[in-house]
């Protein structure tokens, strides 16, 4: 049986991620096209593009949750099925029925009991994990709680310790900062950096620019088709934002205040 490390060591000279003429349409009408770019490294990464641009399409079209029309996925340069346990999701929490009857801590060991197989719970392993990452994400003492009476903050992190605890190499996050309040955006922020300096990569579906310009290592830009890609100094300039969001003034004056503050060292 090959390892996880001896797995990771096996395809190190591969991308992490990577896609290849990805192109997804709704009946007839195109969301992304031949989008082609990879992360080849560790790294904190933005998604970052207009409403309607396919930011959210791309995830799911990765991990399979949308059919693509064309072009293909590659984690380390393979497919997903190869690859699914090392792979975490944190999808929007506007897609989440937070009226459903359970715990913070059932949400949580779902991640940490996502490797066993149908209808294993767990035990203590499971229960410990789970209460690791409820304390890396401040909501340890929130573990009975359930899920709807959280803030929108508390709720976006009980899904980021639910990935957390899956104890992945990527994570996929889809719009993590949404309606989430400024405090609660840092602590998130902070907690995503640490995985990437543990050697994991994060991509996060994104719509802020100046956080973008203070956080994240590199991002692309996406209209439905690739505008760039790669580290976030050269990328988020006037003119790639230009093009990607049609000229909109507020975009421009949002990131050159972003860019005279000179970004957040880390």
């Amino acid at each position: 049986m090959v390892g996880k490390d001896s797995d990771s060591a096996m395809h190190a000279d591969k991308p992490m991620l990577e896609w290849h003429d990805l192109t997804v349409a709704y009946g007839r009408r195109p969301v992304l096209w031949n989008v082609d770019f990879e992360i080849p490294k560790p790294c904190l990464f933005g998604i970052i593009g207009p409403n309607g641009a396919g930011k959210s399409t791309l995830l799911k079209a990765s991990l399979d949750l949308v059919q693509r029309a064309g072009g293909y996925v590659r984690f380390w340069g393979q497919p997903l099925a190869q690859a699914r346990s090392r792979i975490a999701y944190v999808p929007q929490r506007e897609t989440v029925d937070w009226d459903f009857p359970v715990t913070v801590m059932d949400v949580v060991r779902m991640g940490a009991t996502s490797k066993l197989g149908w209808f294993q719970r767990g035990g203590k392993r499971e229960r410990e994990l789970a209460l690791r990452s409820l304390d890396r994400v401040g909501l340890a003492d929130f573990s009975s709680r359930q899920i709807g009476k959280l803030s929108g903050g508390q709720q976006q992190r009980v899904f980021l310790a639910r990935a957390l605890a899956r104890e992945a190499d990527i994570y996929l996050l889809d719009e993590p900062m949404a309606g989430v309040d400024e405090g609660s955006q840092e602590k998130i922020f902070h907690i995503l950096s640490g995985l990437r300096d543990q050697g994991k990569l994060v991509v996060a579906v994104h719509h802020d620019i100046r956080t973008a310009v203070e956080w994240f290592d590199a991002v692309a830009l996406i209209d439905m088709r690739l505008v760039a890609a790669g580290p976030t100094a050269d990328i988020l300039t006037p003119e790639n934002l230009t093009m990607t969001y049609s000229g909109r003034l507020s975009v421009l004056d949002e990131i050159g205040e972003a860019v005279e503050r000179g970004g957040r060292t880390s």
